[in-house]
């Protein structure tokens, strides 16, 4: 069986970690995003794989290359202008030849796809979509069900007083290919508010997997915090794990769990206090606290700086003393000067990127 996997967005909800590099392949646990979604699919026997891409394509294509060091074989699709979530897989309809996967690219999950693929497969519905309870419906899309699990309505953000459910779409579909003739060829069309309502009305039932098996979207830079967290705490428990050769002061005090890249220092005094994510060549000053963050390749913490779950992008550097507090972000190439601390939530975009939305352009 083969995958469609969406990443045509431009990950504005992610930004600024997505300035400069797509959602796809922001590092998670110091590995782009999409080879953990691939290595998923792959456990499953999944390993045909189709991107539908549209914002920076060139980048996502060179860093995994046709898939083959990976163990899987990758297809690239680049949409000329946004087609939406159904207008995308339309578009792959010349390779779709059997029933298929849809995968929205921006999850990490553990929902048991074998045994989706078997229901789907013994129930025969012409799509079959995955639903995984959460505690605050309202920000996504609900879906009503019958005690057969088929699926009755789509409810798309309710408010409080309009929720029956906390079961969403999970982003990940079963589809037969002749559904395919529902969708309008060259046309932004969804999913959610076009194809699955259609098929409703038509009378075409569309059965549900519910599962309460790990998932998270990383749409915003708080849930990208957090599945860096969970996954560390997942494959690396309470341990520090180092990957190639590093330097430690011998009185650098590490707490797990810590994931190291190649080629960091960290300095004397220095605290990492897990869960913590340094990318490679990242280097920790002397007496710098570092607890609950990620930090990708290439950036330095000062003397006696203190970051607590934040993010710190590329070649970024927060100098002796500042203070970057919970739920901040910098941005690529980034430096907050000696002795800044800066507001909690406090988003840094990237030198001479324009963003209407930018909170904090700049850190003097």
């Amino acid at each position: 069986m083969k995958a469609v996997i969406l990443i045509g967005g431009e990950g504005t909800r992610l930004r600024p970690l997505t300035c400069n590099t797509p959602k796809a392949i922001v590092p998670i646990l110091n590995r782009p995003f999409l080879e953990h979604l691939l290595g998923y699919l792959k456990e499953h026997g999944v390993t045909d794989a189709i991107l539908a891409m549209g914002y920076l394509p060139d980048l996502i294509q060179s860093c995994l290359g046709d898939g083959t060091q990976l163990g899987v074989r990758l297809t690239y699709l680049v949409e000329e202008s946004p087609l939406g979530t159904a207008g995308a897989v339309k578009n792959a309809e010349s390779y779709l030849d059997g029933p298929f996967l849809v995968f929205n690219g921006d999850i990490i999950t553990k929902i048991d796809l074998t045994a989706m693929v078997k229901r789907h497969k013994e129930v025969k519905p012409k799509v079959s979509i995955a639903l995984t309870p959460v505690d605050n419906p309202t920000i996504y899309g609900v879906v009503e069900t019958d005690t057969r699990g088929v699926v009755q309505r789509f409810v798309e953000k309710p408010t409080w007083d309009k929720v029956t459910t906390n079961m969403i779409n999970a982003g990940i579909y079963i589809l037969e290919p002749e559904v395919l003739a529902h969708i309008p060829a060259s046309t932004p069309s969804m999913f959610e508010n076009y194809l699955f309502p259609r098929l409703l009305e038509i009378g075409e039932p569309i059965l549900s997997y519910p599962s309460d098996a790990y998932w998270i979207d990383i749409g915003t830079p708080e849930k990208y915090l957090k599945a860096n967290h969970d996954l560390l705490l997942q494959q690396v428990g309470r341990g520090i794990q180092a990957k190639g050769k590093s330097q430690f002061h011998p009185t650098a005090q590490i707490e797990g769990p810590v994931l190291i890249a190649e080629g960091c220092i960290i300095a004397e005094g220095a605290k990492l206090k897990g869960p913590v994510v340094l990318g490679p060549h990242c280097e920790i000053g002397k007496g710098a606290v570092v607890q609950g963050a990620v930090l990708w390749h290439h950036s330095r913490v000062g003397e006696k700086a203190i970051l607590r779950n934040c993010v710190v992008c590329s070649h970024s550097y927060v100098e002796q003393g500042s203070h970057v507090p919970d739920n901040c972000v910098l941005g690529d190439s980034v430096t907050v000067a000696s002795g800044n601390i800066l507001d909690k939530g406090t988003l840094v975009w990237p030198d001479g990127y324009a963003e209407s939305n930018a909170t904090h352009p700049q850190v003097p």
